[in-house]
């Protein structure tokens, strides 16, 4: 009997290969704006609609669906009521795609496990098939009562797309749960611990591709000649033109050298000062009073969670004008009108005190964890030999936090080019932003401030590429020195 329902379990394992990568594909292109369904507006009136909304934003924001519409529904170009449907049809699609996701999770465990995940997929698959024909009843309804002189709408791609990866779920969804045997009375579902940490996983995993690895689709706007509000397209496809502009513009080559000085200047000495939190970790480490221990690491660790905003506005009350210290010192009889927030001396300087002032404690954290983890007995046998406080410190505490040093050391040469934005944004005025405009901050005004997108797309990525290629360069250097690396 069991080698029968073995045998049947069997043959259903190529429906249930299927099953999962039609949920992986259902699950990024979620995320793929060309690739909604709901995108069918295209103009409306003399405005022209965006189409960068995703299936995934139109099912959980319906202002995201029906942005730049608003006119047209008060002017009855568009039936508002049909735009319901659609955002119903797509909340649909995304729950019978989340249903789809549980089953096929499920799938990994023993027959218990798999008969109820099949329940999941079918009902997600019927989801999926009635969402999608709800989207299509919606394009119908929306393109029958537009009007033909104030709206042009288009056809989506995704329309097609869904519907065949909808009947093919569909279809193996209902093999599956014909096909696969039924578990046995008073079995318990039960998953390989393999599975089980892999599952675990599987949520940070499609964040990062979600968050970290799809954005980068928006690489494409380098090779196209477009603006905000505007579409790509073969019609302004303009190759490396973009490329050619950077490297071959004098202003743009003058701007971008000042940039890059002054962030690797900045990241440079961010790198000299890096052991800063590690010294500071074995020291507090050091203290023999609890309180005052808790005191110091809370006292150091709150200001990283202080906005920059928050930050500038206490540097703004203290080196102002008419701040603290021109105040004090007016008050006790001298004349100071200094705005030190304008002062450009030693600004590199500055930006770095600011930083460390604002990360050390948090830093330090790290190494505070690292410190707990050093074998006490090398500290017993220490003590045994007769060493000393600062002894035992340099020769067991200093080698047992050198691993994790270097691990941060390459992780801060790996991220050379990208300092951060928030800072230098608040901090810039008109003296100070030849000399703290980094490239982050540059590539931020490049594309927001100055509306010019590919040219700070082409400048981000050669930031990412560049950063990447100096992570691996120093994780080889870390592994010839110490005979391993970070990756």
């Amino acid at each position: 009997m069991e080698e029968k329902v073995t045998e049947k379990v069997n043959k259903m394992r190529i429906p249930y290969i299927a099953m999962r990568l039609l949920t992986i594909v259902f699950v990024l292109l979620l995320f793929f704006p060309d690739l909604n369904p709901a995108n069918i507006i295209q103009k409306a009136g003399q405005a022209k609609i965006s189409g960068t909304s995703s299936l995934f934003t139109s099912s959980v924001s319906y202002s995201s669906l029906t942005s730049g519409l608003e006119r047209a529904f008060n002017k009855g170009w568009l039936v508002q009521s049909h735009f319901m449907l659609l955002f119903i049809a797509c909340m649909v699609i995304l729950i019978g795609i989340i249903l789809t996701a549980i089953g096929s999770c499920m799938s990994v465990g023993n027959l218990r496990m798999k008969t109820v995940g099949n329940r999941f997929i079918l009902g997600g698959a019927i989801g999926e098939a009635a969402g999608v024909a709800m989207a299509v009843s919606a394009y119908g309804l929306i393109t029958g009562a537009a009007d033909p002189a104030k709206i042009t709408y288009r056809f989506p791609i995704g329309i097609p797309l869904f519907t065949v990866l909808a009947v093919l779920s569909l279809v193996f969804a209902i093999v599956l749960f014909i096909g696969t045997p039924k578990a046995a009375k008073g079995e318990k579902m039960e998953m390989e611990s393999k599975y089980k940490l892999f599952l675990m996983l599987m949520p940070f995993l499609v964040l990062v591709l979600a968050f970290c690895y799809l954005p980068l689709f928006s690489w494409r706007y380098a090779f196209y000649d477009y603006s905000a509000g505007g579409e790509i397209g073969p019609d302004n496809f303009v190759g490396l033109k973009w490329f050619k502009v950077l490297l071959q513009n004098p202003t743009y080559v003058g701007r971008l050298l000042n940039v890059l000085k002054n962030t690797l200047a900045l990241s440079g000495l961010g790198i000299l000062t890096s052991w800063v939190p590690m010294f500071f970790a074995i020291f507090l480490s050091e203290v023999k009073s609890t309180k005052f221990k808790r005191f110091v690491q809370t006292f150091t660790t709150v200001p990283n969670f202080i906005s920059w905003v928050l930050v500038y506005a206490i540097a703004f009350a203290i080196f102002n004008t008419d701040g603290f210290i021109n105040t004090l010192i007016n008050n006790m009889g001298g004349n100071a009108s200094v705005n030190y927030l304008q002062d450009t001396s030693h600004m590199w300087l500055k930006m770095l005190a600011w930083g460390m002032w604002k990360g050390v404690g948090w830093s330090a954290i790290i190494y505070i964890s690292g410190i707990a983890g050093i074998d006490q007995q090398l500290y017993e046998a220490a003590t045994v030999d007769g060493a000393g406080r600062f002894q035992k410190m340099r020769h067991v505490t200093l080698p047992g936090l050198l691993p994790t040093y270097v691990v941060m050391l390459v992780m801060s040469i790996a991220g050379v080019l990208s300092n951060g934005m928030d800072q230098y944004l608040v901090f810039t005025n008109a003296m100070n932003k030849d000399m703290i405009e980094v490239l982050d901050l540059y590539v931020y005004n490049l594309g927001i401030g100055n509306g010019s997108i590919p040219l700070s797309t082409v400048v981000g990525m050669a930031k990412s590429i560049i950063s990447v290629i100096l992570l691996f360069v120093a994780n080889s250097i870390s592994k010839l020195i110490r005979g391993n690396g970070v990756v």
